[in-house]
This record gives C-alpha cells, sequence and structure tokens, in this order.
C-alpha cells in the first residue's frame, strides 16, 4: 500500500484528543463479534486460519449465572483470553468455549436468602414451583453475567456458549451416570454423609470447611472406663466400647465381653470391642462409639457387624432415644445434659479450652452433622488410580508444579463421592427406588415400574451434585457425545482456574474424560491465586472492601484493569489489587496513545513501500527488539504472562517512549538518517503494539486502526500475526 502522510492535510480526529476507554471499548467489541473471528470456523473460512492449522483449545469454567462477575472473575478471562488471543494470532485453530454454571446449591442458596427477605420459605413450595422461579432468576441474571464477559474484552466463541441445564448437556449427564451404573462405578446405599440441618441436604467433602473452635472437652465415667468427647448430645444410644486389641490397661477386657453400666438415662448393656482404629495415646485410649454420627464409627461398626442407631433429626434435634431431652436442638441440649450427667456423677473431668477443627457447610456455615443417609455413590477408587496414572506419565502439566503434589494427594486418599442432593435446583438424577427393599436403578428413560422383589419403584427426588455435570465439562462444552467439536479439540490445551479447585474440579474432570472417552481432559492445568484488597485481606461485603470489575473498567478502562491483574500475579499465589495500581495502567493506556500520536507526527511523509535502511545506532535497538520478542514469545508459550506484561510495559514506556522516541525526533528535526529513525519508530510501535495485544486488547485494536500498514491487507488486529520476527 503506497499510503503516506503526505495524503492525510492533519492526523485521525480521534488521535487529536485524549484516549476514552468508555467511548472505544464499546463498539470495538462490537466489531470483533460481529466479525465472527471468534469462531475458528469463520477464521478458517475466511483464509485467516488453515484447516489444518493445530488446535488450540480453552473451555471456560463457566461463571455461575446467578449474579454479577467478581474481579475474580475478571482474573480468570484475562488470564485465559491472553491464551486465547496469542494462540489466535500465532495462526492456530483456536477455540475459547464459554459457558454458564446453574450452580445446584449455591445457587439456590442465594435464592433461599431471596425468599427470606420476602418472608417466604422453599419448604412453603412445591418443587415445581421453586424450580420455575430459580429457573427465572438464574435465566435473567445470566444475561448481566455474560454481558460483563464481554465487558472485560473475552474473545471466546459466543455461537458454542453452553448453559449446564441445557436440554442435551442434561441428557448427557444422565447418560454417564446409566453407564457408570451399569459399569458398577455406581451404587446405592446407606453410608455416612455431611448433612446440612440447615438447607437440608447432603454435601461432598469439598463441599464443607474446617473451621477451628474452642469447646469443652468432657471425660466421663462409663462403668469401669474413662471416656472422652467434645460431643455428649450424640452419646444416648452408645452400646459400645472399643480400645486397642494391644493396649495392655485392657487386656482382662476380652472382644465381646458385655457389660451393664450406668448412663445419661439409666443402665445400658455394653459390648466390648477390640480394633485396631483406635489411638492409644489419646485420652484414655478407650471411646464409646456413635455409628450413625461419626464416618469413624460407622466404619468400625460397620467391621464388626454392629447395631447403628440415629439419635439427631434432619434438623438437629434430638430423637425419642433421648428421652427427656428429645426435640431439644443439640446446640441447646448439650448443657441439660452435663448438668444431669453431672448431677449422677458421671462427669469426671472437663477440658475447657479444647481446641478442634469442626466441619461446617461452606455456604453458611452450620456444623456438620454426619449422619446415615440412602444415597448414590460414585466407586472412586478405580477412577482416581486412572488418574494417576495418566499424572504419573507426564500427560497432564501442572502450573506451579507444586499442585501436582496436591492432586496426587487427592486421588491417592480418596473416598466415595456422594452425588445426591436433597435440592430441586439441579439435574435430576434419572433413577428408581424400590419401596419395599430400597434397592435403586437407573432408569434415564423412565420406563422401570418393578422391582426384583416385586415392589414398586419411585422416582428418585434428588438432583446431582453439581461437580458430577461440572466434572464432565471439557466433553459437554464441545457437545460431546455427537459433536465433531470433540475430535478436533479436545482433549483441550489448557484449564486455567483458582487453585482452590485442585480438589473439588480438576480430578473430576481428569476422571471423567478418561473414563468417557479414554483420554486427558486438557494437556495443561493453570491456577490462579484469590483477588485480594490492597492490605491482602479475602474480598467480602461484610468487610466493605468488595470490588467490581465493571465499576473497575468505567473508571480506569478495561486495559488497565487487564495489566493491573497479570503484571507481577505468578500462578498459584494470591494478589493484592489496589486502584493505585489499576490507575498506574491506565497512565500507561494514555502513554501508548500520546506516544502512537508522537510518532505518526514526526513519521509524516513516510513512504511504507521504500525499503527499510537502518544507521548502526538503529540497528542496534532494533536487534534488541527482535531479542525481546523472541523471549516473550518462548515465555508466552510457557504460560509466563506476568513476565511478559512487565517486559511489554518497560519495553514501551521506558525503552520505546522514554529513549527511542526523544533519540529519533533529534534525528528527524535535523534531518539526520531521517529516514532510519522513521522506521525505527514505526517498527517499534506496530511490533509492540502487536505484542501487547493479548495483554490489553481494546487499545491496541483501536490503535492499530489507526496506525498505516505496509500491504492493502489490513486486518482487525486481533487476527494478525503473531510479531514472531522484527
Amino acid at each position: 500500500m503506497n499510503e503516506t502522510f503526505e495524503n492525510r492535510a492533519n492526523l485521525p480526529d480521534k488521535l487529536l484528543k485524549p484516549y476514552n476507554s468508555q467511548e472505544t471499548e464499546g463498539p470495538i467489541y462490537k466489531m470483533w463479534e460481529e466479525s465472527g473471528f471468534f469462531n475458528p470456523d469463520v477464521c478458517i473460512e475466511k483464509g485467516v486460519t488453515k484447516a489444518d492449522a493445530k488446535p488450540f483449545t480453552v473451555i471456560m469454567p463457566p461463571p455461575n449465572a446467578n449474579g454479577r462477575l467478581h474481579v475474580g472473575h475478571a482474573l480468570f478471562v484475562t488470564l485465559e483470553d491472553i491464551m486465547t488471543r496469542f494462540n489466535r494470532m500465532q495462526g492456530k485453530r483456536t477455540l475459547w468455549v464459554p459457558g454458564a454454571d446453574h450452580a445446584g446449591f449455591e445457587t439456590q442458596i442465594v435464592y433461599e436468602r431471596k425468599l427470606e427477605k420476602e418472608g417466604r420459605s422453599r419448604f412453603e413450595m412445591t418443587p415445581e414451583q421453586l424450580y420455575k422461579e430459580i429457573y427465572d432468576f438464574t435465566i435473567e441474571n445470566k444475561k448481566y453475567m455474560e454481558d460483563d464477559v464481554r465487558r472485560l474484552g473475552a474473545s471466546c466463541d459466543w455461537s458454542r456458549e453452553k448453559f449446564t441445564l441445557d436440554p442435551d448437556i442434561v441428557k448427557n449427564v444422565q447418560q454417564t451416570f446409566d453407564k457408570m451404573f451399569k459399569d458398577d462405578l455406581i451404587y446405592r446405599g446407606d453410608r455416612i454423609v455431611n448433612w446440612c440441618s440447615k438447607h437440608q441436604t447432603s454435601l461432598s467433602e469439598v463441599e464443607t470447611e474446617y473451621l477451628e473452635k474452642a469447646d469443652p472437652f468432657y471425660y466421663f465415667q462409663y462403668g469401669p472406663f474413662v471416656i472422652g468427647t467434645a460431643r455428649p448430645e450424640t452419646k444416648f444410644g452408645d452400646k459400645y466400647v472399643v480400645m486397642h486389641p494391644d493396649d495392655k490397661r485392657y487386656a482382662e477386657f476380652k472382644h465381646g465381653d458385655k457389660l451393664t453400666v450406668e448412663w445419661i438415662n439409666g443402665p445400658i448393656e455394653t459390648t466390648i470391642i477390640k480394633d485396631t482404629a483406635i489411638d492409644m495415646e489419646f485420652g484414655t485410649g478407650v471411646m464409646t462409639i456413635t455409628p450413625w454420627h461419626s464416618q469413624v464409627d460407622f466404619e468400625i461398626a460397620e467391621r464388626h457387624g454392629l447395631d447403628k442407631e440415629q439419635i439427631i433429626d434432619w434438623k438437629g434435634k434430638l430423637l425419642p432415644i433421648a428421652e427427656e431431652f428429645a426435640g431439644i436442638h443439640i446446640s441447646k441440649a448439650r448443657p441439660l445434659i452435663i448438668e444431669k450427667m453431672q448431677s449422677k456423677g458421671l462427669v469426671v473431668k472437663v477440658d475447657n479450652d479444647y481446641k478442634h477443627n469442626v466441619k461446617t457447610c461452606y455456604k453458611c456455615n452450620t456444623v456438620i452433622e454426619p449422619q446415615i443417609k440412602d444415597q448414590w455413590f460414585v466407586k472412586m477408587r478405580p477412577l482416581a488410580d486412572r488418574a494417576l496414572e495418566a499424572v504419573n506419565a507426564g500427560k497432564i502439566k501442572f502450573i506451579p508444579n507444586n499442585y501436582e503434589k496436591i492432586f496426587k494427594y487427592w486421588m491417592e486418599n480418596t473416598i466415595d463421592w456422594n452425588i445426591s442432593r436433597q435440592i430441586v435446583w439441579g439435574i435430576p438424577i434419572p433413577a428408581k427406588i424400590c419401596s419395599k427393599c430400597k434397592k435403586g436403578y437407573s432408569d434415564p428413560d423412565d420406563i422401570m415400574t418393578t422391582c426384583d422383589c416385586g415392589g414398586e419403584l419411585v422416582k428418585d427426588t434428588d438432583t446431582f451434585d453439581t461437580w458430577f455435570s461440572s466434572g464432565q465439562w471439557t466433553l459437554l462444552a464441545l457437545g460431546y457425545p455427537d459433536s465433531k467439536d470433540v475430535d478436533v479439540y479436545h482433549p483441550t490445551s489448557v484449564m486455567e482456574t483458582g487453585h482452590d479447585l485442585i480438589f473439588k474440579w480438576i480430578p473430576r474432570m481428569v476422571i471423567f474424560a478418561l473414563y468417557l472417552k479414554n483420554e486427558i481432559a486438557f494437556e495443561t492445568v493453570y491456577l490462579h491465586g484469590l483477588v485480594n484488597d490492597e492490605k491482602g485481606q479475602k474480598m467480602s461485603k461484610s468487610k466493605g472492601n468488595v470490588l467490581s470489575p465493571i465499576d473497575l473498567s468505567d473508571q480506569f478502562g478495561t486495559d488497565a484493569l487487564r495489566m493491573a491483574l497479570v503484571v507481577g500475579n505468578t500462578p498459584g499465589n494470591d494478589l493484592a489489587l489496589s486502584k493505585d495500581k489499576i490507575k498506574a495502567y491506565s497512565k500507561f493506556a494514555n502513554k501508548m496513545w500520546n506516544a502512537t500520536r508522537f510518532v505518526l507526527e514526526n513519521i509524516h511523509g513516510m513512504d511504507l513501500s521504500a525499503p527499510i535502511e537502518f544507521d548502526q545506532e538503529d540497528q542496534i535497538s532494533i536487534d534488541e527488539l527482535k531479542t525481546l520478542i523472541k523471549e516473550i514469545t518462548q515465555e508466552m508459550e510457557e504460560y509466563k504472562f506476568y513476565i511478559v506484561s512487565e517486559k511489554l510495559y518497560h519495553a514501551f514506556w521506558d525503552t520505546f517512549a522514554g529513549t527511542i522516541l526523544e533519540r529519533c525526533k533529534v534525528k528527524i528535526t535535523e534531518d539526520r538518517n531521517a529516514k532510519s529513525a522513521k522506521w525505527t519508530l514505526y517498527i517499534y510501535l506496530t511490533t509492540l503494539v502487536k505484542a501487547l495485544h493479548p495483554f490489553m486488547p481494546f487499545i491496541t485494536e483501536e490503535l492499530w486502526s489507526i496506525i498505516p500498514q505496509m500491504t492493502e491487507d489490513k486486518k482487525l488486529l486481533m487476527i494478525e500475526s503473531w510479531p514472531e520476527s522484527v
């Protein structure tokens, strides 16, 4: 293209005004989306990407559809967009699939809080009514969430967007359940579950948290033994006393011996059980067990075929076995029980400062009550072994690599996974339960009516744990099993997500991809940390330190927010984000804008079709630029965005704007090596604008539309080639 600046009377009008991100970002994103180039099929169709190019695939961790994005979401959108834009510019067949998560339990809790404010309760509604209200609420909020993703510059393929309650997703999740049931990897059974008495549902291990508490620890006289517990309210049905078979202190007692002891509500018969699970060094080395309300006690009872009796109901209140305490919530009953035991002389001593970790619901902090419940469980051991084999074989890389050990630990110490949830908002479990013998059957086609025993089969009302569907997401998001996308884009290239999901989500995606398609889900796992406030404190509404990414974009520009989230933010580590840091990168955007104006003014009259010539001084600068591009290309491929972003910042601000611009301006003014100086300015500007595009897509695209090009084939910057050479 033989365009020179002499053909223009003045610089472009927009460049004569200060950069305005609010005026620029909306129209540019609209232009990107309407171009179709977020879709790799369009890129191939229009010759931007070769049909046989290597695929690069990212599956977006689907944000909850129940509300707006928080600044943590802005980090993952930024990181994944950087990966996507870089690989698209490298000519790869690049696909970033967006999604939205119905977020079963979490969304239902959000809606229950809304109901509480309205003076309503989900327990007063029919399941159908509650589901419809939550659905309407979610779909309305889903639009806001998607708009937020767009505002942050995400170059994802919206034509392929998936919602975790799309009909095809629901169908395929249920088919996976059926397949696993037939493969004897799913079973129905009475086992200990984590029960939240507030929300009336069971939770998996990864949906619980441990909080350190200081509680009294009581020592009671139990016949000839002294036993210890922090939970006297569970002890009404304790009729087994357990000790280690090698504990010489209790050698006179034999396994199976029976004793009558005075207890809370009178004498009971107790049986001696010898089991190696007992820690001889803890307390007195002897304990009674409550198999219905303790995982350890349940396992002991299972080994020895012992009775199990429920003491606490599903709402956290004592059952009739507690006699005079029946119907009282356990939190209120505890001091009353202790008072009675003291009157009977059964309290030996009390340690009032017993510190221990208490399992709680991760959403409401209600203390989890272990309960035995008939639920669906996944046999994790065979699935976990396959995941370990894949990681040990080096098929999956972790960034940072120390998270590989954490992944392995969870797979080596896995327990069977409870996938039943007693909520309406989610994917229904396609199963029937016998009303007579309680046997469970998979029935995705809803055709079974009678059990083998002759009993009536009743439809299971539970829904899946959200992680059961989300675990299949790398496949489901690509249309598994019927879409050709699965064959082209799976395994995916990278799964970028928060480091807290190393034991919640990552393992499940690995096991499901191996189980369903016999291949890894992704080649690389990139884990980011939390985004905290400027003091390093976790953001929360109660602290009043929550930052909205959209508000920050409005104030400083999306590009500035993205740079503040990436520069110096090493994978796996938490980030302290301040408005001052974002403001600094807003100034950097202005520096880029002003520097471009300066360059275009000083290369006035330059013929872009003329041969490139550099004097020695400028050649050194160009060689340094070549070295920089080579370095950052390698670092981009290694996912070292925190390094590249900082290098590019300094290359533009310090080297280019601080040194080269001034030097070249003098040369042009004095007409000394002016051609060399102009080419140096032009090459530096165009190269750095290209390299900065994945990080600051809006301002770089705007500048690219203004800067004259060397060829007539001027394209959107988002589909230009990455500057691998200068």
